[in-house]
């Protein structure tokens, strides 16, 4: 079948594997052929595609549930969102959940997903007790912290074999609502002046206009779960792309009209309201099939990060650097993050992450390449789960621990048997 990323590139075609027991997977891998993991298509990049896949959605029951400890088992092809549907009722919410709840556990792992919460709670792994992994040779083995391969496998992009299963922590709540706190801001020093005012609060995430000339305006958004015993869950209405869009309805002109537009609409001063966690957590989940709108040839989402003591000015330059260009993404996200964990190829490190959206078309390569060496001098460092276009040189400059990321790929025999388009590429 032909096989795509959430950013429509790059296109493959694909013999597809479905995971359904383990003596299956196992048979599957005593083959020649090599494999990556798949789970909701949701990858935004090409770290899920490859000429076999590993197709796991279908491999996701729940096997238990601690109602004392908050611990979950469940099988890796389940998805956040049904991890809520079950559970949200009951008290219980993802610890740490990305800007989706449409992804896999196992992808959850395998890209060690981060949210807004990062700058308290850390990344995905922080809430993973356990996994069980299916090595090429078939050895099933049970990772537990601080074992060599929980380090690897945990932003690993699914590089150290298949997860079967995951034992992950639950976080207790009491409403289906975010007391949520937007606040409106000048410039980038303003921004950041935001961010760091609220940092005692659970969750924020600021939309930028990067097209402004005034640097890094933005709309703040911060809040924490409501304390209302409201648990009374269901999941919003979504709206439906039912078509792809022409490629050229997406340009300087449109984004920069979407971006006035909506920084305009928001509030002049701080507003506090109630909102659902679907709409504070996951606004884009309600629009079904909206990368559509990017048109037949797709985009890439460029997602960085820099050290804290030089992310106001690398975000400067690369901000100027897009708004010159004209190539303004109207999905630009700004965060803020806390240390950086043990795992070798975790994107997280104590500073600011920007992502945003680039249609495909021409130009927007040599732009991030041009990126790339504004975040490489300033010390970041780009996200594996959402690149589709970095070289292996830029890779390697980046990732410190990337070495030990390799030892660990030849020491349990995986670079024959798991490679993606994305392992390929970076030679990793």
């Amino acid at each position: 079948m032909n096989l795509k990323s959430w950013g429509l590139y790059p296109k493959i075609k694909s013999k597809v594997f479905p995971l359904i027991n383990k003596t299956q997977l196992s048979k599957l891998l005593s083959s020649n052929k090599e494999f990556i993991p798949y789970g909701n298509g949701k990858s935004y990049g090409d770290s899920a595609l490859n000429e076999n896949i590993i197709h796991t959605k279908k491999y996701n029951f729940f096997l238990n549930f601690n109602e004392g400890t908050g611990l979950l088992h469940v099988q890796s092809g389940v998805t956040l969102d049904e991890v809520i549907e079950v559970f949200l009722p009951r008290g219980w919410f993802i610890k740490i959940t990305p800007g989706t709840k449409l992804i896999t556990v196992g992808g959850a792992i395998s890209a060690d997903i981060h949210g807004k919460n990062h700058h308290i709670d850390g990344c995905f792994s922080q809430s993973v007790e356990e996994f069980t992994l299916m090595l090429g040779n078939g050895e099933i083995k049970t990772i537990k912290k601080n074992d060599e391969l929980f380090y690897a496998t945990c932003g690993g992009m699914g590089l150290t074999g298949v997860i079967l299963d995951a034992k992950i922590y639950l976080k207790k709540v009491n409403s289906k609502y975010i007391n949520q706190t937007t606040i409106k801001t000048k410039n980038l020093k303003h921004t950041f002046e935001v961010f760091e005012k609220y940092q005692d609060l659970p969750y924020s995430v600021a939309w930028i206009d990067c097209l402004s000339r005034d640097i890094g305006k933005a709309i703040v958004m911060v809040g924490d779960f409501r304390d209302d015993n409201n648990l009374d869950y269901k999941k919003d209405k979504n709206l439906n792309i039912p078509f792809m869009f022409p490629t050229f309805v997406l340009n300087k002109f449109s984004v920069k009209l979407f971006n006035y537009l909506y920084y305009k609409k928001a509030p002049k001063r701080i507003e506090e309201k109630k909102v659902s966690i679907d709409s504070f957590f996951y606004p884009l989940d309600k629009i079904n099939n909206w990368n559509r709108i990017y048109g037949k040839n797709g985009f890439t989402q460029y997602q960085f990060i820099l050290p804290k003591e030089s992310s106001f000015q690398g975000l400067q330059e690369i901000l100027s650097k897009i708004a010159s260009s004209g190539k303004g993404s109207f999905l630009a996200v700004l965060k803020l993050y806390g240390k950086e964990n043990k795992n070798y190829l975790s994107f997280p490190i104590a500073g600011y992450s920007l992502a945003l959206d680039f249609k495909i078309e021409k130009g927007v390569f040599e732009l991030l390449d041009t990126l790339d060496e504004i975040v490489l001098k300033h010390g970041g460092r780009m996200y594996l789960a959402k690149d589709a276009r970095m070289s292996k040189e830029t890779l390697h400059k980046s990732y410190p621990k990337i070495k030990e990321f390799l030892n660990i790929r030849k020491k349990y025999n995986l670079t024959d048997k798991f490679n993606s388009l994305q392992s390929k590429r970076l030679d990793i």
